[in-house]
């Protein structure tokens, strides 16, 4: 039984994520280190010279209840909104976001409807293909996103060279020869399959 393959995307606001997450987590080293520097007796006025941890804290502590004015107030209050809505955004941009990577592929469509054809499909046609090499013993596709990927097996390995090109142009040739869409197309040997039945490793 073919299983469906989950891939995740990752959305370009999830960069943004990261980069933010990423500078939060040098400010916590940078402050860190800041009060490991205050513990081994650096002077504190070299200290704030680095972080100004001490005139920040003078200014917040400067503050007093006249200096919340109601439009200071209402400001505040709408910054912080934004602020919580802006950033529970960019956290459900962050969210893994997995689809199926194997779909039905429209080949044909025009006003009375369209044709689609199963990935299964695509891949029997790969797998016939490969088999048609006289070296080739077993082959198994797989219908990617934007790509096909043909494993096979050999009896030989003295002709891989040229046989893993001549499989790759084989089942090319019969996409286009089914009128099947154009795909990049991977062949890797996966399997050796001698006389002796030794496994290639």
């Amino acid at each position: 039984m073919i299983r469906q393959r989950v891939n995740l995307r990752t959305p370009l606001l999830a960069y943004l994520v990261r980069a933010l997450t990423v500078l939060f987590g040098l400010a916590l080293v940078w402050y860190g280190l800041m009060v490991v520097l205050l513990a081994v007796k650096v002077s504190p006025h070299t200290v704030n010279n680095l972080s100004a941890y001490h005139t920040l804290y003078d200014d917040v502590a400067g503050l007093s209840r006249k200096d919340f004015t109601t439009t200071v107030r209402l400001i505040a209050g709408f910054a912080g909104l934004l602020a919580f809505l802006v950033f529970l955004y960019l956290a459900t941009r962050e969210l893994p976001r997995p689809y199926l990577a194997r779909g039905d592929i429209p080949v044909d469509r025009n006003q009375h409807g369209r044709t689609l054809v199963k990935p299964r499909a695509i891949e029997r046609v790969a797998e016939f293909a490969a088999l048609e090499h006289p070296d080739v013993t077993a082959a198994a596709g797989r219908l990617g996103d934007r790509e096909l990927s043909v494993e096979i097996s050999s009896r030989r390995t003295s002709t891989l060279a040229r046989m893993l090109p001549d499989v790759q142009k084989r089942v090319t040739a019969d996409l286009e020869r089914h009128e099947l869409p154009a795909l990049p197309v991977n062949v890797t040997l996966t399997g050796y399959d001698p006389t002796t039945r030794r496994e290639l490793t």
